[in-house]
C-alpha cells in the first residue's frame, strides 16, 4: 500500500492533466455552460480501503452512486486495461467520465495511461507489462468533480535487508554490455551426402551371368558391375536391325521410284506410296532405337550372335557400393533395387541440436568437426538446419558438409562439432546463473532497495555464461545471481498471486 508521501506527487501531476482537459472541453462547450475546476479541488476523494469485486470480477471503486471498475484484459491480446462505468449499480456509457491511470513499479518511472471509449468500457492506451505488481492510481472527472482512488497488487516480490544476502549467499550483478561468444559443441555422426546416393536397377529381365561389382568395392563411372542374359533385350534388339534393315529397302525404294517419276516413266502415285513407306520405316527405326536407349544401350553397337541377349549392368557414377542385392543365377524383375552406390566425394555431419542451442545455430555457419576415436578433423558448413523437433528425442538435426575427396571420413564414425562464431557486443546482458523460471516465464529477480521483484526476460544471444536481455531489464539494473534459486523457493512460500 502507498503512502500519502508518495501519493502527493502522483496525484499532483493527474490533478493537472485532468485540470487541462477540463480547461479544454470548456473552451469548446458553447455559450451559456461553464465548468467550475474550482469546485472540482473541493470535492476530491480518497480511497485506499480494499476495494470491492466488480461485476466483471475487476476491482470496483465506488463514489455515492458513482462506480468504476478496474480490469486488466489478457485473453488473445497483450494485457491492457478496461474500465467499466457504473451509475446506480447500472452499467452506463464510458464517454460519461474522463479517466487516467498512473501506475508506479518498483524501479521504474511513473507511467501515465490515457482511455478511449471502445464498446462498452474504456481502454487503455498502453500493454500493461508483467510482472503485475505495482502501485496504481486512479483519477475520475465527472460531471465538474473530480475523484480518485488508489491501490496495490503484488507478485513475485520477496522483502530482503542487504544483511541476509550474504547469509543466503545471493550476489548482487549489474546488468549491462557485454561480449556474447556463441559457440557451441554438440555430438554428431558421419552419414552419407543423401544427393550423391544412387540405386542401381537392371532396367531389364533375365538371367544374372556374372557378377563384378560387390560390396564395399569401389567403382569408377561406367564401370562394369554384372551382366544379365535378358529375352526382352534381344527381342528389342531385333526389333531395331529388322526396322534398320526396312528402311534401308524403302530408301532404295524411294530413291528409284523418285527417279522413274522424274523420268516420265512410273505413275506419281507410285513415288508417293514409295515415299510415304519410306518415311513409316524410318519413325520405326527410330521408335527401336529409343527403346534401346532408354535401357542405356547404344543401337548402333555392333553385336556377336553370343552377345546379342546380354545386357550390362554399368555403375551410373564413382563411388562405393554400399548395398548389393543380385547373386549369379538369379532370375531379375526389371524394377529389382540390385545395387546402392555412394558418392563419398563429400559426406555430411548429422549434428544433433537441443531447442535451447536453436537460436545460435544458422545456416552457412562454419563449424569444426573432430573425430571421437582418432585425431581425424575438418572444417565444413552447416548446410541444413531441420524446422520439425523429433517427437522423441525432443531434438532437431543440423547438417554439416565436409570435403572427403582424401577418403579419411567414413560414415557411421562419431564426432563432435564445434559451432563458431563471431564475438558480438549486446547492450544489455546478465549472467545465465542468474536465470530462473518463474510461473510460464524465464526471470531474474531485480533489487530494489529492500525488495527482490521478478522481472521476465525476452533473451536473445547467449554463450553459456552471459545471455542477452532483448527485454525486461535496462543497463544499470541490479539483480541476484548466484544462489537466486532461494529467492524462487521464497516468491513460491509467499505465494504467486496474478490478480486482475
Amino acid at each position: 500500500m502507498i503512502n500519502q508521501a508518495q501519493l502527493k506527487p502522483i496525484l499532483a501531476v493527474i490533478v493537472v492533466g485532468i485540470m487541462l482537459s477540463v480547461l479544454i472541453l470548456t473552451l469548446d462547450k458553447p455559450s451559456g455552460t461553464s465548468a467550475h475546476p474550482e469546485d472540482s479541488a473541493n470535492t476530491e476523494t480518497t480511497t485506499e480501503n480494499q476495494p470491492d469485486t466488480g461485476p466483471r470480477g475487476g476491482k470496483l471503486f465506488k463514489e455515492d452512486d458513482f462506480a468504476v471498475e478496474v480490469t486488466i484484459f489478457e485473453k488473445g491480446v497483450p494485457p491492457q486495461f478496461r474500465l467499466y462505468l457504473y451509475e446506480k449499480e447500472r452499467l452506463i456509457p464510458p464517454a460519461s467520465a474522463t479517466v487516467a491511470i498512473t501506475l508506479t513499479r518498483l524501479g521504474a518511472p511513473a507511467q501515465l495511461f490515457k482511455f478511449k471509449p471502445e464498446a462498452e468500457y474504456l481502454l487503455g492506451d498502453q500493454v500493461v507489462e508483467e510482472p503485475h505488481s505495482f502501485d496504481v492510481v486512479i483519477a475520475v472527472e465527472r460531471n465538474g468533480k473530480l475523484l480518485h482512488w488508489s491501490y496495490s497488487q503484488v507478485e513475485g516480490r520477496i522483502e530482503m535487508p542487504d544483511e541476509m544476502l550474504n547469509s543466503m549467499g545471493i550476489e548482487l550483478l549489474t546488468a549491462g554490455p557485454a561480449v556474447i561468444k556463441p559457440k557451441l559443441k554438440l555430438p554428431g555422426e558421419i552419414i552419407f551426402n543423401e544427393h550423391n546416393i544412387v540405386r542401381v536397377v537392371p532396367r531389364v529381365p533375365g538371367l544374372v551371368t556374372d557378377v563384378q561389382g560387390h560390396h564395399g568395392q569401389h567403382v569408377k563411372q561406367g564401370d562394369v558391375l554384372a551382366i544379365i542374359e535378358s529375352p526382352a533385350l534381344s527381342d528389342l534388339r531385333s526389333q531395331y536391325f529388322v526396322a534398320k534393315k526396312r528402311l534401308g529397302l524403302a530408301k532404295t525404294t524411294y530413291e528409284r521410284e523418285k527417279k522413274l517419276w522424274e523420268e516420265k516413266i512410273s505413275a506419281k502415285q507410285d513415288f508417293l506410296n514409295a515415299e510415304e513407306l519410306w518415311q513409316e520405316a524410318q519413325i520405326n527405326m527410330e521408335v527401336a532405337a529409343s527403346k534401346l536407349r532408354a535401357l542405356g544401350v547404344k543401337p548402333e553397337t555392333h553385336h556377336q550372335a553370343t552377345d546379342f541377349s546380354n545386357f550390362v549392368v554399368r555403375a551410373p557414377i564413382s563411388g562405393i557400393i554400399i548395398a548389393k542385392a543380385i547373386a549369379r543365377g538369379e532370375a531379375l524383375k526389371e524394377d529389382k533395387e540390385i545395387y546402392t552406390i555412394a558418392d563419398v566425394a563429400t559426406i555430411w555431419t548429422a549434428v544433433t541440436v537441443y531447442p535451447k542451442d536453436l537460436s545460435v545455430i544458422h545456416v552457412n555457419q562454419k563449424a569444426k568437426v573432430k573425430a571421437t576415436a582418432s585425431n581425424i578433423e575438418s572444417e565444413g558448413t552447416v548446410t541444413y538446419i531441420s524446422t520439425l523437433i523429433g517427437g522423441q528425442t525432443r531434438t532437431a538435426t543440423a547438417r554439416v558438409e565436409l570435403d572427403n575427396t582424401d577418403n579419411k571420413w567414413r560414415p557411421g564414425m562419431f564426432v563432435n562439432v564445434e559451432l563458431v562464431s563471431e564475438e558480438i557486443k549486446v547492450p544489455v546482458a546478465v549472467s545465465v546463473s542468474a536465470i530462473q523460471t518463474f510461473r510460464d516465464w524465464s526471470v531474474v529477480f531485480g533489487r530494489y532497495n529492500k525488495f527482490f521483484e521478478v522481472r521476465p526476460l525476452e533473451m536473445g544471444l547467449s554463450d553459456g555464461e552471459m545471455v542477452e536481455v532483448l527485454k525486461g531489464m535496462t543497463a544499470g539494473d541490479r539483480y541476484a545471481a548466484g544462489n537466486s534459486f532461494a529467492l524462487k523457493a521464497e516468491a513460491g512460500k509467499a505465494g504467486a498471486s496474478h490478480d486482475h
